[in-house]
């Protein structure tokens, strides 16, 4: 049981008599399973509540609903296919889980008149699941688009703000918290990769695979991009992005330059935001803590509340996503927008123009150029160029032909531009 799980049963516990009131139905602590039964826990159980055996909880007739707060798809997924198939429902955080294995689990629960609950699994805190399911179903979901993941916000904005370098802002992230000792799932953009999924899913009513969502991290960027970035009036997020095509779904996780003006631009720290733009209400932002003990826990609860409130009414818990197809899923090559190359290059009369030459023999025209460095002592430049809109695939094939070039020592960067015509 860790900070999540202890925060649960302490609030479940605390606020029994509000949350009788609320739903007409008495929360009762029946078990709570961990590892290790005997180890010292931060928070004060009924005698009798704590268990090292699972089965006591998913094979206890008495329990109507099933708290997941494990993670990953090893024993959380049995230990939740287990509950759903005698007849239980479940909440659960684990993103992880959901997008790998929701329909799945959705037939499941169907089949034993049960309910699977997730909204903890996507934004923490912030409701961005309850409203695609209850909320917006009336409307065409065109396109969404989110900062999900705490850490790696944490970190842009200290590259953005203080000039630190990705390995010094990941150092303190790790040292306050925010990050992992293994951060890979979260700088890699996996993380952000599963929580897309499930919201794609939702939204356009078709299964997006996590190995649908074509995805990349931030290690590679540098300080000098945050520079040329504010130059030119942008920000860079890691930005996870659902489209409606008229031929699949492109579903993408990377970092993206979003012009200042953008409500997204100015999420920072360890907040997360997502943009629902639906066809009859328009773009909705949901913004708030997406990751920590306490707003894991309210969206948990809320899970639970809403359970126990048609349980409570002889009501069967509703909100079920339905049947998921197989969608298609697109690629990046279906991506057209405007791109930031950053480029180290000889310092010589004549290489922009072979530059240039080379991006419009691709049909990418450029918009503005940035150079701040020269290395006298080497005879190199640093170029920063932000093109106007153009195929993801042509960008992709002149940043080879770039690289033939012997007055390009190297092509450090390229990153999409968003939120821009």
């Amino acid at each position: 049981m860790g900070n999540v799980g202890e925060k649960v049963v302490a609030t479940l516990l605390e606020r029994s008599d509000a949350f009788r009131e609320q739903t007409g139905a008495t929360l009762t602590l029946r078990r709570v399973a961990v590892k290790d039964p005997g180890r010292a826990r931060g928070i004060d159980l009924p005698a009798g509540v704590l268990t090292g055996d699972a089965g006591e909880v998913l094979d206890d007739a008495s329990v109507d609903i099933v708290v997941e707060v494990i993670g990953g798809d090893g024993a959380a997924g049995e230990y939740v296919r287990r509950a759903l198939a005698n007849g239980k429902h479940v909440v659960s955080a684990n993103k992880e889980l959901v997008a790998k294995a929701g329909p799945e689990l959705f037939d499941l629960a169907r089949a034993n008149n049960g309910a699977l609950r997730f909204e903890a699994s996507v934004g923490g805190g912030i409701p961005v699941i309850s409203p695609l399911l209850r909320d917006l179903p009336a409307n065409r979901v065109v396109a969404i688009r989110a900062i999900i993941n705490g850490t790696t916000n944490f970190i842009l904005t200290n590259m953005a703000q203080r000039g630190e370098s990705f390995d010094d802002a990941l150092k303190q992230a790790q040292e306050l918290g925010y990050a992992e000792p293994d951060p890979t799932n979260d700088v890699d953009g996996f993380d952000a990769a599963f929580k897309i999924a499930i919201m794609a899913g939702l939204a356009f009513g078709a299964y997006v695979p996590p190995e649908g969502v074509a995805t990349e991290g931030i290690r590679s960027l540098a300080p000098q991009d945050f520079q040329y970035a504010r130059e030119l009036g942008y920000v860079i997020k890691l930005l996870a992005i659902a489209e409606r095509h008229d031929d699949g779904v492109l579903a993408r996780v990377h970092p993206a330059l979003l012009p200042e003006s953008e409500p997204l631009a100015r999420v920072d720290g360890v907040q997360n935001a997502a943009q629902i733009q639906g066809d009859l209400a328009g773009t909705l932002t949901f913004q708030g803590a997406g990751a920590g003990a306490a707003p894991t826990t309210s969206a948990v609860l809320a899970d639970v509340l809403d359970i126990a409130r048609s349980l409570a009414a002889g009501a069967r818990p509703h909100w079920d996503p339905g049947p998921w197809r197989n969608g298609e899923t697109l690629g990046l090559g279906a991506l057209e927008t405007r791109y930031y190359l950053r480029m180290t290059v000889l310092d010589q009369p004549g290489v922009l123009a072979q530059i240039a030459r080379v991006l419009g023999e691709a049909e990418v025209s450029i918009a503005a150029v940035e150079q701040r460095e020269t290395d006298e002592e080497r005879g190199t430049a640093e170029l920063a160029l932000m093109t106007h809109r153009a195929r993801e695939l042509s960008v992709t094939g002149a940043i080879e032909t770039l690289r033939g070039l012997g007055e390009v020592i190297e092509v450090n960067a390229m990153l999409r531009v968003e939120g821009a015509t």
